[in-house]
Order: structure tokens, then C-alpha cells, then sequence
């Protein structure tokens, strides 16, 4: 079995500072993508790149304390790749993935764009460059029989179950008409299946909760992280949960279990 797990930090400091460390000895996933670091990796602690028996890969942001990707991995990758290919958001630590022969694993943090119409337009500019992308991954996979998932906080929630109180966000960042219609391309015309979805199909199974107001004890959430997989791995995916007990960020940590081999 091949557990993967998908986690935004909020900052790999104020995690480990939460107790992460010993949730990940306990946990024991193969694969721990993460997002938003915030910090430059002069700045991260050799404990922290390299807990237990995992190595770690990063991808830092230009800007200090802001953004970034990783990945925790218990068997080195063939290769390791870095951003997507587009300077204006590889320059802020979005993307990174890692290969084996038959798998590849992408952690990504998507923009957000709540903090006011310009950074809105840079999340559309994302999503432009981000389709075409995955695309590619895509006739790959149909080409040459790899698999792909990708690990990400989209902050986007695609559907009406996946966040609280929809009525009221429509025309809000992560609910918007655009970025939810983007989500469904990318499902039904590229051809990426939504593993979570696909595995568990309740109501309130949210991953991120506002700082405001009482978000968490009234699990006034929003589904924003998924691992959206080409879907011969998707058809291996047996199990799934997101971790609640306790908390490292104002995201919880996404694992399902694939009945995958790496080697």
C-alpha cells in the first residue's frame, strides 16, 4: 500500500511548533507533499528538511516568509523537478515533482486570490498556464502508461458540497463560477479524477477552516485540498480520511491509501 498525504503547513515553523513531527513519526505515509512553507530553506532546521526517515525536496518562494512546496519522501525518486515553467509563479515556490518509473507525485499551492482583485487576476493567470499543464501530464499518462497525482491546496472548492456556506461565496474567491468551472475541465475534459470524491461522497468533509469567528468548532470549512490522479491510480485508491485530532495549520492533512507499487 502507498500512503500519500497531502498537508498546507501555514508555515513549516508554526507545524513542527504544533506537534507535527510526532503525527508524521505515528502516521507513517510514504509520500508527504506540502505547501506553503513560508520560509527560505536557509531558514529551516536540518530536523525539519529531514524528520525520521524521510528526505526532504523543496521548493522555496523568492520572497521571504511566503509560499513554497515540498515533499517528505521514504524512497529517493528518480528525479526532481522544480516549477512549471512559467517565471512570473515559479519565482513564488508553486510547484515541485518528483518521479519514479512508473509514478510521479506533484505537490502544488495554488494562489489564492482573497486578498483583493489584483491577486484574483494573478490566480486566473495561474490557472491559464496550470490547465495546459496538467494537460500535458495527461498525454503522458495515455502515451506512455505513467501515473500522476497530484497533491495541492487548489483554493478552490468545486462544488456546493464542499464548502458550508455556498450561497453566501459565489462571488468569492475559491467559489467563483470561473475557478469552479476550470475544476470541472480539468475533471471531465482533461480527465483527472478527484480521489477523495471518487472514495467518499459525504457532506461536510471539509479541509480548511477560517481563523474567524468559531469556522472550526462549528466546521464552517471548505474542501480545498484534493489529489486529483490520472485514473489508473485513481483506480488503485482504497482508502482516505482527513485528520482532525489534532491541528498543525488552518488546513488538515489529506492521506488515501493507493494499492500502488513505486518499484
Amino acid at each position: 500500500m502507498l500512503r500519500i498525504t497531502s498537508l498546507n503547513l501555514n508555515g513549516i515553523r508554526s507545524a513542527y511548533n504544533k506537534g507535527l513531527a510526532n503525527w508524521l513519526k505515528q502516521h507513517q505515509a510514504d509520500i508527504v507533499c506540502l505547501q506553503e512553507l513560508k520560509a527560505h530553506l536557509e531558514d529551516i532546521h536540518e530536523d525539519l528538511k529531514h524528520p525520521h526517515d524521510y528526505t526532504g525536496h523543496f521548493y522555496a518562494a523568492e520572497k521571504k516568509g511566503y509560499s513554497g512546496v515540498g515533499i517528505y519522501l521514504k524512497q529517493e525518486p528518480k528525479t526532481v523537478v522544480t516549477g512549471m515553467g512559467c517565471p512570473e509563479f515559479d519565482s513564488e515556490g508553486r510547484v515541485i515533482r518528483v518521479d519514479w518509473p512508473k509514478l510521479s507525485v506533484i505537490s502544488a499551492y495554488l494562489p489564492s486570490g482573497s486578498s483583493g482583485p489584483e491577486r484574483q487576476e494573478a490566480k486566473f493567470r495561474f490557472l491559464d498556464k496550470f490547465g495546459p499543464w496538467m494537460q500535458a501530464l495527461m498525454d503522458d499518462h495515455k502515451k506512455n502508461k505513467r501515473e500522476y497525482v497530484i497533491c495541492a491546496d487548489w483554493n478552490i472548492a468545486h462544488k456546493e458540497i464542499d464548502l458550508k456556506n455556498w450561497k453566501s461565496n459565489q462571488k468569492n474567491s475559491g467559489f467563483t463560477p470561473e475557478e469552479r468551472a476550470w475544476v470541472t475541465h480539468v475533471l471531465q475534459e482533461i480527465g483527472f479524477v478527484d480521489v477523495f470524491r471518487q472514495l467518499d461522497e459525504r457532506a461536510e468533509q471539509y479541509t480548511w477552516w477560517s481563523n474567524r469567528g468559531q469556522a472550526w468548532a462549528k466546521n464552517v470549512g471548505w474542501r480545498l485540498d484534493y489529489q486529483l490522479a490520472t485514473p489508473g491510480l485513481a483506480a488503485t485508491a482504497r482508502s482516505t480520511s482527513i485528520y482532525k485530532d489534532e491541528r498543525f495549520s488552518d488546513h488538515a492533512p489529506l492521506t488515501i491509501d493507493y494499492d500502488f507499487k513505486l518499484a
